[in-house]
């Protein structure tokens, strides 16, 4: 009889130890699901604080969250030591089973939306920091921009000083001739003009340069010699009146006698010592008036050299 009453003992023993397997197997599946998703959620979590700070509160959350899993785990683990011992609680741990499911049910549902809002927010910071890398860029482009239009402004000024310098030393050079109204000197958009009446130059009807032009001339040598930067161009005007018969052989028209006279001045400088790979001759003829040709002043005015410094080209 004894016998008989150890063999039942036995079985149910056996059908309790059983059962636990059973559950204990359900349980490690349940809390493996739960490691994974704390895994991933932490990877995800080191990504979002690289981004942002304001993970910082959703790092703290998700911490609590792991705690409370491995509570959960711990206390899985207590249960499935009792079910071992106390086979007659099965139906009490079935319940507890239960409701533990529910419980990581729940923190796993939690955790899922979690990693869901923090990969959202992650794909709008990586969006915000991809706006404000192109904007910095912008930035960046913008600043070189400005750089290289100081730049600019500083070398005008620099150029705008030089050629003022060699403005006022022209003025003092030419002061007299300048008084009297036989030269004007301009500056003006980075063109400096020497503009000679063509009777402190030129006899009548002449393209040689006389002597008392040779001597105006003379005055501004030592400044042209100077100019490095510049080209320097000799230009010839005359006034609307046709060549006269008596000299029409040699000029035929305002255009050759214009040319002669921008050359002669030209080659005269060469003489003196001014670089002639700096120096031009061109000819206008009557063509470009500053006076009106209809009045004896103004057909005085008109005929004229030009001494340009101009930017070379």
């Amino acid at each position: 009889m004894r016998k008989l009453v150890l063999a039942a003992m036995a079985v149910a023993l056996a059908g309790g130890i059983s059962g636990c397997s059973v559950m204990q197997s359900t349980y490690q599946r349940k809390v493996d699901e739960a490691d994974t998703l704390s895994k991933q959620l932490a990877a995800l979590q080191k990504k979002h604080d690289d981004l942002s700070a304001e993970n910082a509160a959703l790092n703290g959350r998700n911490e609590r969250l792991a705690s409370d899993l491995a509570g959960v785990t711990l206390q899985k683990e207590k249960l499935s030591t009792d079910l071992a011992y106390v086979t007659g609680q099965r139906d009490k741990l079935a319940s507890d089973r239960e409701e533990l499911d529910k419980v990581l049910q729940s923190r796993s549902d939690t955790l899922s939306q979690t990693i869901y809002d923090l990969r959202r927010k992650v794909s709008d910071l990586e969006a915000e920091n991809g706006r404000l890398k192109r904007e910095n860029e912008s930035l960046a482009r913008r600043a070189a921009d400005l750089e290289r239009e100081a730049e600019g402004l500083r070398k005008a000024g620099e150029e705008v000083q030089k050629k003022s310098s060699t403005y006022e030393d022209l003025l003092e050079k030419m002061k007299t001739e300048v008084a009297q109204g036989q030269v004007t000197i301009s500056e003006l958009k980075g063109k400096l003009t020497v503009n000679m009446v063509d009777s402190i130059l030129f006899d009548s009807g002449k393209a040689e340069v006389k002597e008392g032009g040779r001597a105006v001339l003379g005055k501004v040598i030592s400044i042209l010699k100077d100019v490095r930067d510049k080209a320097i161009r000799i230009e010839g005007h005359t006034d609307n009146v046709q060549i006269s018969a008596q000299l029409a052989k040699r000029y035929p028209t305002n255009w050759e006698l214009s040319a002669a006279r921008a050359i002669n001045v030209a080659r005269f400088l060469q003489q003196q010592g001014v670089d002639p790979a700096h120096l031009s001759a061109v000819a206008c003829g009557e063509y470009k008036p500053v006076g009106d040709n209809a009045t004896p002043e103004g057909k005085a005015r008109n005929r004229r050299i030009e001494i340009n410094l101009v930017p070379r080209e």
